[in-house]
């Protein structure tokens, strides 16, 4: 039978290698993919989904909804006004995702297929197994246990099997995913993302998600070799700037992997709308907040912002600390000037500020994965295999850089709770709040206890930990996939 043209879109030319381009073309798989330079082709479209998870909604999901932040939007997630019927974000998730996998499964089985040398072959395999871990590490992330298959969508056979599959143990997707990615990693070269051409996921991205996977799967074994393989590549923290962090620096030393958006009035754009979410008010020209900021622009559209709690700048990252992520991270002032509305609570700093803004054009990279994210895991793998020693001292080096004291072990239940805030301190709205509340099993009540937001503490239940999967998505399936925690608590 015909392969579906439905595959995936593919781009026209075979010289393009950028990430950046959009596919412009249906092709056929089976007949396409004969060289390297085909193979890339077909990799580059894995990467075009995550634009669309990466928007100020996804930024509300992962940070807003947490112990640490909230957002009195209009915006239904921010609310947890969530039910199977009305699954909201989890609806972008869910499609995006799914593209992504296909997407993956149907390039490594052309891959495969493909009359090319072998270390070539392996290298090419390698980035398309990156590429399916990662959509599959959001999925299960955002939703548990997920259908799971890496068959190629090749026929109607194939797409009516897939469409049936039910829910699959998060915890055996993720085991499948580390034991690939552990065999094909090591095919690729061991350095930097941005030692990478186009800054594609490479050994860099494949070792961090087989720690994020092993983390979520208490394999802290199989974490700590997967971040010590990182920090062979990476080296000591200190050489990269702590400046770095700030999301209009793109493509640092630092980074594992940021998400590439472009802005340009007259070229390329392809853009996020995050910032629009987590800048101070903007009244007339440069005005905001009261203060004249002339490097943001008179152009740029905010909506009501993403804004730090009270448990967060009280109790974590407190204004009268001497840590110098403060600055970058919260702001009540710009250049001595105080705003107007930050007597008692900040507005989030320029870490997250997008330069000259054209409406809610944001053109920053949203960072994904950074080094200090990787020391910090290897701090919890420790911790997790009793070994306070190891543990302190990874935590130590982030703590350094931000020219914090050296912490000293006291028992474990001290020592976990400062890798969790500083896992808040380093890594405030980078996506990744959320998913660590959920997989320490704690989001359901810090969320509760923290939240400064009454529409949260109305609303929030234990099943909001995950996302429902889209009722249109169950009927698809013939009633394979369910919802049974959204089903307990709609009848209770």
């Amino acid at each position: 039978m015909k392969r579906l043209l439905m595959i995936f879109l593919l781009f026209a030319t075979l010289s393009a290698c950028s990430i950046d381009e959009e596919p412009t073309s249906f092709v056929n798989s089976e007949n396409y993919y004969q060289t390297e330079a085909q193979i890339i082709s077909g990799l580059n479209g894995t990467y075009v989904p995550l634009r669309s998870i990466y928007t100020y909604t996804y930024l509300i999901v992962t940070e807003g909804v947490t112990d640490l932040m909230r957002v009195f939007s209009g915006t239904l997630d921010a609310q947890l006004d969530i039910s199977p019927s009305n699954p909201r974000f989890g609806a972008n998730m869910w499609q995006q995702g799914y593209l992504g996998v296909m997407r993956c499964n149907a390039i490594i089985e052309a891959t495969k297929r493909a009359p090319i040398e072998e270390d070539v072959k392996n290298r090419l395999l390698a980035e398309g197994m990156i590429m399916r871990a990662y959509y599959y590490w959001f999925l299960t992330s955002t939703f548990g246990d997920v259908p799971f298959y890496t068959e190629d969508v090749a026929d109607a056979e194939v797409l009516d099997r897939v469409a049936k599959l039910p829910r699959m143990p998060a915890v055996d997707t993720r085991d499948y995913l580390i034991e690939e990615l552990l065999a094909y990693v090591p095919h690729l070269p061991q350095i930097r993302t941005n030692d990478v051409a186009g800054n594609r996921s490479g050994a860099a991205m494949g070792w961090m998600l087989i720690g994020k996977l092993a983390q979520w799967n208490k394999r802290w074994d199989v974490a700590r070799d997967a971040m010590s393989e990182l920090e062979k590549i990476y080296g000591a923290l200190n050489q990269y700037p702590i400046e770095d962090i700030m999301l209009r620096n793109k493509n640092t030393l630092e980074s594992i992997f940021e998400i590439q958006f472009t802005y340009s009035e007259t070229g390329l754009k392809v853009t996020t709308n995050a910032a629009a979410l987590c800048m101070p008010t903007r009244g007339s020209g440069a005005i905001y907040d009261g203060v004249e900021i002339p490097e943001l622009g008179d152009r740029a559209t905010t909506w009501t912002a993403l804004r730090p709690n009270n448990y967060f700048f009280q109790a974590v990252q407190r204004r009268d600390s001497e840590d110098a992520r403060l600055a970058i991270n919260l702001a009540w002032e710009y250049k001595g000037v105080p705003f107007r509305n930050a007597t008692t609570l900040p507005w989030l700093g320029p870490k997250f500020w997008s330069l000259d803004m054209f409406n809610t054009a944001d053109g920053n990279n949203q960072k994904v994965f950074r080094y200090a994210d990787a020391l910090l895991m290897q701090a919890e793998n420790y911790m997790e295999l009793q070994d306070p020693t190891e543990s302190i001292r990874y935590l130590n080096m982030v703590r350094r850089r931000a020219e914090l004291p050296d912490y000293t072990f006291r028992n474990w239940d001290l020592l976990r709770e400062e890798i969790q805030k500083e896992r808040a301190r380093e890594l405030l709205g980078e996506y990744q709040r959320k998913y660590d509340l959920v997989r320490w099993g704690i989001w359901y009540q810090a969320t509760f206890d923290y939240t400064d937001y009454a529409s949260i503490t109305t609303n929030i239940l234990p099943c909001h930990e995950y996302y429902p999967i889209p009722d249109v998505e169950v009927v698809k399936s013939g009633y394979t996939l369910d919802n049974k925690a959204y089903d307990y608590y709609g009848k209770n």
